[in-house]
């Protein structure tokens, strides 16, 4: 129940993102692809959708990220084990401070790798930006 709460509170932001990247593309794109005779299935695959999706990245990498730090309630990604086995390691070896240092560094590490393969996904759009 905790995934499925997570997914429709996650589905949310998402759709919101994807909807606002969509109508941020101007009304005379769509009105110059209709007026070559392309139909709207075509406006929305060759022009609306490739210049939104550049949009939507950056808040889209935001949103991934904040998934990966809440998935730690409902245990996606093993984070949630990890979290409690660090808890009772620290507490049988008295290494309290070490031992959540260690799993401080590794959140750390699986957001700025998304962050990061985000940041290279923007890059390789901007490519196609005009």
């Amino acid at each position: 129940s905790g995934i499925i709460c997570l997914a429709i509170f996650e589905a949310a932001y998402i759709t919101e993102i994807v909807r606002a990247g969509i109508q941020s593309i101007d009304r005379g794109q769509i009105e110059a692809g209709q007026s070559i005779g392309l139909s709207q299935f075509q406006v929305l695959r060759w022009i609306v959708l490739p210049q939104a999706v550049q949009r939507m990245v950056p808040p889209l990498a935001g949103q991934f990220i904040t998934l990966i730090k809440d998935s730690s309630l409902v245990s996606l990604i093993s984070i949630q084990e990890l979290t409690f086995l660090a808890q009772e390691v620290a507490y049988s070896t008295q290494y309290v401070f070490e031992i959540w240092i260690f799993v401080a560094v590794m959140y750390f590490c699986i957001c700025y790798l998304l962050a990061w393969l985000f940041g290279r996904l923007e890059k390789r759009l901007s490519v196609y930006r005009a």
